[in-house]
């Protein structure tokens, strides 16, 4: 009886310090996160198996990079490096416009698939790409469905035993071989931003550029200009486009900003084509009030490309920039604050259904931002040009060096931007009416645009002589209009005309 009593007690006794041993180890064993342990162990085994099953790796390159803020330059170079062998082995292509009027690059479409050799390893490349997410049919109206664009892929399969090879060498060569082909097939290309209201909020976002072709004829032999002057800014030109190590050794952001400024039709936008066909740059021209906030400023400014001119013409009237830091007059501030009130009285009634607010918000400290802050080193070789009829009006901020690091006057025409014209127009370098049209070019201002305007022949009879006769007599009709008291220089406030 006694040796039962004290077997049972000597059970329970063990049973209950495995019951506490237990617990103990079972809480430390939490610690350890079992699962996740056990996990892990199971995907290894379950990689292992895959690659028996399966040798061949991938390396995705997609459209868009950085959380969808910039293109990527890899998938741009992949898409060069495969135009030429697509032609070769893939049976549906797309094609594209080429520098070679009578060429088309190409490229394939989604599904298709194309090999190639490197070294003795075959490699294949996929393209496909995903659909933005559904958007309801009033959204598509307004621009957001309707915005949204594919996202497109390049899948690159190779065998496991190649990893080395294809990741350090093969990649790397498709690289510079894309680059070098882009360069052969580069379209020079005029760029201009879309509304920011049309841009998607989905993961989507279409891009905020759309481009045209660019091929202006303008060149600096072609701009009426001062020689020296013209020479002075080609100097500045080229010591940019070539200080690659310097502006690093400086510690400054490859960027050089250009302040244009003069009465309309002095040939602001004729110089800005003259730099961009002088340098081989493409142009981004920036309509301000199309851009909603300083966050949509910075996310133009990072879809740019190097070798790039980034235009925001006329500035002094593209917002309230000039005045930003003045105070509003009382009647301004008082009809601002009526039109907030009926603004949120008009969302009240309908539920917050009041109509999306369109206007622009970019301010002088976002555009100055632009211009020279953080985000104005993301990328490199890119000149910012402003254009203004009226410098005076501008915050000095806005064109203090450093900003707007040279500034080109472009003024009425003098002798020699005349001569120059003479010559291009009428192939004259000399003529007995040029003293004349000297002397009353220091009497009245006449533009570039005039001058050529009235040295270009009308019709087939005119001849140097009738075309300098009608220089002479509009500039003499401007001499007697401004000593009448006429204000020849008042024009109407419009946007620059080019030379013709």
């Amino acid at each position: 009886m006694e040796g039962s009593l004290l077997s049972g007690l000597n059970s329970g006794v063990v049973v209950s310090l495995i019951a506490v041993l237990w617990t103990v180890v079972w809480q430390n064993l939490q610690h350890l996160q079992l699962q996740q342990f056990f996990g892990r162990h199971l995907s290894r085994h379950a990689r292992r198996l895959a690659a028996m099953v399966d040798p061949y790796l991938s390396v995705t390159i997609a459209e868009y990079e950085g959380g969808r803020m910039r293109r990527s330059d890899a998938f741009e170079e992949v898409k060069a490096y495969l135009s030429a062998a697509c032609s070769r082995g893939v049976r549906h292509l797309r094609a594209e416009g080429s520098k070679d009027a009578d060429k088309l690059v190409l490229s394939m479409v989604d599904g298709e698939e194309v090999a190639d050799e490197f070294q003795g390893a075959t490699v294949w490349w996929w393209a496909y790409s995903k659909s933005p997410p559904r958007s309801d049919s009033a959204s598509a109206l307004w621009g957001g469905g309707g915005a949204q664009e594919e996202r497109r892929f390049y899948r690159l399969f190779f065998l496991e035993r190649h990893r080395e090879l294809v990741l350090d060498t093969y990649l790397p060569r498709v690289r510079r071989q894309g680059r070098a082909v882009m360069v052969k097939n580069r379209q020079r290309k005029l760029f201009t931003n879309i509304s920011t209201h049309q841009w998607s909020d989905g993961g989507y976002m279409r891009s905020a550029w759309s481009h045209v072709v660019f091929e202006h004829p303008k060149t600096f032999a072609t701009l009426a200009m001062d020689p020296a002057r013209k020479k002075e800014i080609t100097d500045d030109l080229d010591m940019f486009k070539n200080g690659k190590e310097y502006y690093a050794r400086v510690g400054k952001a490859w960027k050089r900003g250009y302040l244009l400024y003069g009465p309309p039709g002095t040939g602001k936008s004729a110089m800005i084509a003259a730099m961009a066909n002088y340098l081989d740059y493409d142009i981004y021209d920036i309509e301000l009030t199309s851009v909603h906030s300083n966050t949509d400023l910075r996310k133009l400014f990072i879809e740019t490309t190097s070798k790039s001119i980034i235009v925001i013409e006329d500035i002094d009237c593209s917002l309230d920039l000039t005045g930003a830091r003045k105070k509003k007059t009382k009647a301004a501030a008082e009809d601002d604050k009526d039109k907030k009130d009926a603004a949120a009285a008009a969302k009240a009634a309908g539920g917050g259904g009041g109509k999306k607010d369109t206007s622009s918000k970019v301010t002088l400290s976002g555009l100055l931002n632009f211009i020279d802050g953080l985000w104005s080193a993301c990328g490199g070789e890119r000149i910012i040009v402003f254009t203004t009829n009226h410098v005076d009006k501008l915050d000095p901020a806005l064109i203090r060096r450093g900003r707007m690091d040279k500034h080109i006057e472009m003024s009425y025409c003098g002798f020699e931007a005349f001569k120059f014209l003479a010559k291009t127009y009428l192939d004259v370098d000399d003529h007995e009416l040029f003293g004349g049209v000297g002397e009353l070019l220091r009497e009245v201002d006449m533009t570039p645009a005039d001058v050529a305007e009235n040295l270009t022949p009308k019709s087939l009879e005119d001849n140097p002589d009738s075309c300098l006769a009608a220089l002479v007599k509009a500039l003499e009709e401007a001499r007697e209009k401004k000593a009448s008291g006429g204000n020849d220089g008042d024009e109407p406030e419009e946007e620059d005309e080019e030379e013709q």
